[in-house]
């Protein structure tokens, strides 16, 4: 059972934060901790201002999220990982091989997709990318009930 899952971009601002909320609402009341953090992370930022718009427009809400660094310990405790990109996997191994075989891409039900970083994009930029996160999210919910 999964009962800790660490979702990982790299600001922790835009795409993890927003996979995040998604993901707690889909699991709500499962007593599942979900998280998010950044390989690059601006600590102490709050979600981007397009992203969160765009999730408030989608009937979501995040409040009080600030961006974290990721590290060994975070890594260490997550049951599960998912990452965007094929390179943050590879950032994680690097940090702590050992969690390797707990990592996966969060579009890996979608034919291992990559979700594209939309910071300091346009707005169609981060529609686009919640739509995928969304998808991603409901591919892996099978996996985690």
């Amino acid at each position: 059972m999964f009962n800790n899952i660490l979702i990982i971009c790299v600001g922790n601002v835009c795409r993890s934060p927003v996979a995040e909320v998604l993901l707690t609402q889909k699991l709500q009341g499962t007593n599942r901790s979900i998280s998010s953090a950044g390989i690059g992370a601006l600590v102490g930022n709050p979600m981007d201002k397009t992203a969160h718009e765009v999730l408030q427009e989608n009937g979501l809400e995040c409040l009080g999220h600030r961006a974290r660094q990721v590290d060994s310990e975070l890594l260490h405790q997550a049951d599960l990982i998912l990452a965007m990109e094929q390179g943050h996997i590879q950032h994680l191994r690097q940090i702590a091989p050992e969690v390797h075989g707990k990592t996966f891409l969060m579009g890996k039900w979608l034919d291992d997709i990559e979700i594209p970083d939309p910071y300091r994009q346009s707005r169609p930029a981060f529609e686009h990318v919640h739509s995928l996160l969304t998808q991603s999210v409901e591919s892996w919910l099978p996996y985690l009930k």
